[in-house]
């Protein structure tokens, strides 16, 4: 499968739209579009590809990753799939954007799937696999395309860094350990693509990640 990379004005959020060219099919992973340029930045590029979203993902439902949710499934119908654990953060949208001063009217997320550790996640004829990363918060989830060499890591993992754990449901030991046992023991060549910033590998961060030293 194919990657497509947006950043977006809320925190400088990765929005990633992944997409099988051979069925022109995609999920949009961690919404993250606050006005209508951003909008407009999904559609034409999906528009453009003729692609057709049958996803929504979102790796964790911070509202940076999730403010875009509502526009996605309204614009193109596809569910919503998220790890039941962090369910209460998407009931809880609209009072994270006030915590952290987001404008405008946010609506909650509901979930219409829950993802589980293991399950695959079918699109035309690519497959991400979820892995249950907890830490960042306690639904945070890796999609791993293994043919294709690439994990969409949420903010789990990133270039020199991993997630913060001071968030509710936070906690940085099972972060660590599941960065650990679950994602170093990766192939060092896998492309980690994370919730801001830029892409790395597995390799790079065992090598020279101060957290995970």
């Amino acid at each position: 499968m194919q990657v497509a990379i947006f950043q977006f004005s809320l925190f400088g959020i990765n929005t990633y739209v992944v997409f099988d060219p051979a069925t022109d099919k995609c999920a949009i992973i961690d919404p993250g579009m606050v006005n209508v340029r951003e909008q407009d930045a999904i559609r034409k590029f999906i528009e453009a590809k003729t692609l057709e979203v049958t996803h929504i993902i979102n790796t964790h439902l911070h509202v940076d990753h999730s403010i875009g949710n509502t526009w996605a499934v309204k614009t193109f119908g596809a569910p919503v799939l998220a790890h039941k654990d962090d369910e209460f953060l998407g009931r809880s949208l609209a009072t994270q954007a006030t915590a952290f001063g987001v404008p405008g009217e946010v609506n909650n997320v509901n979930i219409d799937h829950y993802l589980t550790e293991g399950e695959k996640i079918h699109i035309g004829e690519g497959t991400l696999e979820v892995l249950h990363v907890p830490g960042h918060s306690p639904g945070s989830v890796v999609l791993y395309d293994r043919q294709d060499g690439f994990i969409i890591a949420g903010d789990v993992l990133f270039s020199g860094s991993v997630g913060r754990a001071d968030l509710p449901g936070g906690n940085m030991h099972r972060l660590i350990d599941g960065i650990t046992n679950k994602l170093l023991t990766l192939p060092d060549s896998t492309i980690v693509y994370p919730g801001h910033g830029p892409a790395t590998t597995i390799g790079r961060e065992k090598r020279s990640n101060p957290y995970l030293a």
